[in-house]
């Protein structure tokens, strides 16, 4: 009995060890001898993403093969292979058919999806397999072979993950586009598709009803889309433009790990970003956003404005094809011409200035405006036309439009933005410069007095230099605005006869040509426009070699002269760090003065840090390595370098953001120079940003290394919290974010100050850490505040001993009851005061 008993167990183990593969629910592959049965499901290697069967909306009815994130608790599915023909009930079977095809069958063998390729041979031991990558991609292929047969890429439904094509392959006539899901709980195609324009325009559509157009994303311009600014965040959601034998196709990178673009069931796009601390979706972007996004929403010859009321005009020239609707506020049934074009010499054009220009554009060979505008004064049937030198995949100079014009726009961005100008009958244009009279005279009016005033200022200042002969008086003439133009002294001036030549010749970075620089920004288009300011324009801009950059390009009333300019150019090119934005190059041709720096792709710290979508992609991880890139270039600033430097204007909005979120310092405008044994100064015109200035620097315009280390404490609780110090907090005390710092810190509830966002993520003794050090920063007397070599050293040391922080400085109050001028929005201010 003994012996049976043993020999009946090795028996058990046995068939349970042979049992065991067929018995486990997830798979490697689907092959010949493996199918995926309901409740089985075939997991990509890293498992990221799983395939099985699924109910939408709990509904175990209808069941359907689907693609989903395997870690993600709210099951997001992103592909449906039998969107038309739901399992009606739990017989389904995946499995590879005898033909080599994948295919979905139920019940008696009943099929309901096929790969359906007719041109597969199988023969073994290259018999088809079906795996699933971990970038969510299911691919037929035979045997070992890495040529995918069939993949689901290159079918998608509603969503676009990082690595798909989007866009029609000439050869083979497939179209990828995205299918709206017709409900929440009905995957089978919906009323929304989004694709790749069949015209060749390089731009994106929303269809409503398979043709109907419901939005466009505008042109590409080899960067992003005119009509998207967001999808320029590379770090975020990066589109890129293939082109080959096959056709044009786009695909989207992210650096972040679970991001979608998804068409919803309302036909809105959505830029979604998966969050691991909150546990769920977030929207980093959506299209169309608002009224005037939606295609051609005033009906045609109109103008939609969101900043308008109401939001539907006519263009100038035409007038409501129903008057009656139009007064009733129903006004989407577009205009019409007052006149009829008389195709003559009488027939003009009026500028209408910049806008979203309407869809349909015909490119048209022309190198100038002149020209652009005699081919489409040539034609009669020319309604419009625009020139520019915004360059991209398939743009042209000049654009002219034919027949009625549809979907033009007003922005509240300068993205997208060209100058329209229609065609109008002599009557017409006659009538359409007169409504613009008045605005042209008071606009010539203005611009006469503004012009008086500023060479009053200007001769102010030139004799206030010639007369003091003073440094300060010289250093004041070009620190009023807040260009990069303050960074000299009489070493880095030199002599006052130096030759600008020379100075030029010792430049350790490239002069380019003004030819140069203007067609890498597109000759300085708007829609290549990065930001602006009272010291001018930053454009993004690609080299003849690929380099991006952002020309900085400085405006005639910036207050420098060519020599003073390359004075500056010298002493920042010979600023290298990491962390520092980098200049690549300059230019003063034709009385320009440009500065080439290197381009940063995500834009600045504070565009993450108070976005209330995009704070939550900074996790505890990148932003402490954000403060410790922020010390290591303020520390070069400071010791490391050849001379001492002084920032006097640090704040998140000068910190911007590479490609692989390292903080790089820009804005050297506010910057002072200090002698190797140089350690503090004095000025009687204070120049900074509120929140961030020192109290000594602030109230006496006494400036030192400690004023930057006081800002950089600032900057430390700003990350740490997602707060800024500039709005007040708990309503019963109203508290700065440094009041609040100190007293959560004194009361040992420092877990309250840290953003939300941060609370799974945080490495508790850093957060304390960096929280001390940050307010040890503000503290009021600036011997009390530690060194930027201090604070890399307790930053990067495990065991470094911090002195405990007193009260942080209260100035901000006292200085409001004393009445001092000072901005509470976060631009760089000038106080002046007769100290």
């Amino acid at each position: 009995m003994g012996n049976n008993s043993f020999i009946y167990l090795i028996l058990l183990l046995s068939s349970c060890c042979l049992s065991s593969p067929a018995a486990t629910a997830e798979e490697e592959t689907i092959s010949r001898s493996r199918s995926i049965k309901d409740g089985d499901t075939l997991v990509s290697p890293a498992q990221i993403f799983e395939l099985g069967f699924f109910s939408p909306g709990n509904s175990s009815s209808r069941r359907y093969v689907g693609i989903w994130y395997r870690k993600i608790p709210n099951t997001t599915v992103v592909w449906v292979a039998n969107r038309n023909n739901p399992v009606p009930d739990s017989s389904g079977v995946l499995s590879i058919h005898d033909d080599g095809n994948l295919v979905l069958l139920h019940g008696g063998g009943t099929l309901l999806w096929s790969t359906n390729l007719s041109h597969i041979a199988p023969t073994d031991p290259n018999y088809p397999e079906a795996r699933l990558s971990d970038t969510g991609n299911l691919v037929l292929a035979a045997g070992n072979s890495s040529g995918a047969l069939w993949q689901s890429f290159d079918n998608p439904t509603d969503t676009l993950l990082p690595g798909m094509r989007i866009g029609y392959n000439e050869k083979t006539h497939l179209n990828r586009l995205l299918v709206s899901w017709n409900d929440s709980r009905d995957p089978s195609p919906g009323g929304f598709s989004y694709g790749l324009d069949p015209r060749d325009s390089y731009q994106f559509f929303i269809w409503k009803n398979g043709s109907v157009r419901y939005w466009r994303s505008g042109h590409w311009n080899g960067r992003t889309f005119n009509l998207i600014p967001e999808a320029s965040d590379s770090f975020l959601f990066h589109f890129a433009l293939f082109k080959d034998e096959q056709g044009a196709y786009f695909q989207y990178s992210s650096m972040y790990n679970n991001t979608r673009l998804v068409l919803d069931v309302s036909g809105e796009l959505r830029c979604q970003v998966w969050y691991d601390t909150t546990q769920s979706w977030a929207v980093a972007w959506s299209q169309p956003r608002d009224f005037c996004a939606v295609y051609n929403i005033c009906g045609l010859n109109s103008v939609c404005s969101e900043f308008k009321s109401p939001r539907c005009e006519c263009l100038t020239g035409f007038e409501p094809v129903s008057p009656a609707e139009w007064e009733s506020g129903d006004r989407t049934g577009g205009c019409s011409r007052r006149r009829k074009l008389g195709c003559g010499d009488g027939d003009g054009f009026l500028s209408l200035g910049a806008k979203k220009v309407p869809d349909d554009e015909k490119g048209v060979e022309a190198e100038t405006e002149a020209e652009c505008r005699g081919r489409c004064r040539a034609n009669c049937s020319c309604s419009a036309y625009s020139f520019s030198d915004a360059g991209g995949a398939g743009s042209s100079k000049c654009l002219n439009w034919f027949g009625n014009l549809t979907d033009a726009g007003d922005l509240k961005e300068q993205w997208g933005l060209n100058y329209l100008h229609i065609r109008l009958p002599a009557e017409g244009l006659s009538s359409g410069k007169k409504k613009l009279m008045p605005v042209i005279v008071s606009v010539s009016v203005i611009s006469s007095l503004l012009l008086l005033g500023l060479a009053y200022g200007c001769f102010r200042k030139l004799n206030r230099v010639k007369k003091g002969g003073e440094e300060e008086a010289f250093f004041n003439m070009f620190t009023v605005s807040p260009a990069e133009t303050t960074l000299m002294t009489k070493e880095a001036l030199g002599s006052s006869s130096s030759n600008t030549e020379e100075k030029e010749r010792s430049l350790d970075v490239p002069s380019f040509s003004f030819g140069t620089v203007a067609l890498a920004t597109n000759h300085f288009s708007d829609s290549n426009l990065l930001g602006h300011g009272g010291f001018g324009r930053v454009y993004w801009g690609k080299l003849p070699g690929g380099q991006e950059i952002a020309a900085k390009r400085l405006s005639m009333n910036s207050g420098q002269g060519v020599e003073e300019f390359i004075n500056e150019a010298i002493l920042i090119a010979k600023l290298q760090h990491r962390n520092l934005v980098r200049l690549l190059g300059y230019c003063t041709e034709r009385n320009e003065k440009m500065l080439l720096y290197e381009y940063m792709p995500n834009n600045s710290l504070d565009s993450f840090l108070f976005d209330p979508e995009r704070h939550k992609l900074l996790d505890w991880e990148k932003r402490f390595n954000i403060i410790l890139g922020i010390t290591r270039g303020l520390l070069y600033l400071h010791q490391d370098s050849r001379l001492r430097i002084i920032h006097r204007d640090l704040k998140t909005s000068n910190i911007l953001l590479d490609m692989d979120m390292n903080p790089k310092i820009s804005d050297f405008g506010m910057a002072r120079i200090f002698g190797g044994n140089e350690t503090q100064g004095n000025t009687k015109r204070v120049v900074g940003t509120y929140g961030y200035m020192s109290p000594e620097y602030a109230l006496d315009g006494l400036f030192s290394v400690k004023s930057d280390v006081f800002s950089f404490g600032v900057i430390v609780l700003e990350i740490v919290s997602g707060k800024k110090n500039n709005n007040f907090y708990c309503s019963e005390e109203s508290l700065s974010l440094l009041g609040l710092a100190w007293k959560l810190w004194k009361e040992g509830m420092v877990e309250e100050l840290i953003d939300p966002s941060l609370r799974e993520s945080a490495d508790e003794y850093r957060v304390m850490k960096c929280t001390e050090l940050g307010l040890l920063c503000v503290q009021e007397d600036p011997a009390d505040r530690p060194t930027m070599a201090a604070i890399v050293a307790a930053l990067v040391g495990e065991n470094a001993s911090i002195p405990v922080p007193k009260r942080p400085a209260s100035y901000v109050r006292k200085y409001f009851a004393e009445g001092g001028d000072i901005s509470r929005n976060e631009i760089t201010v000038t106080l002046t005061d007769g100290r």
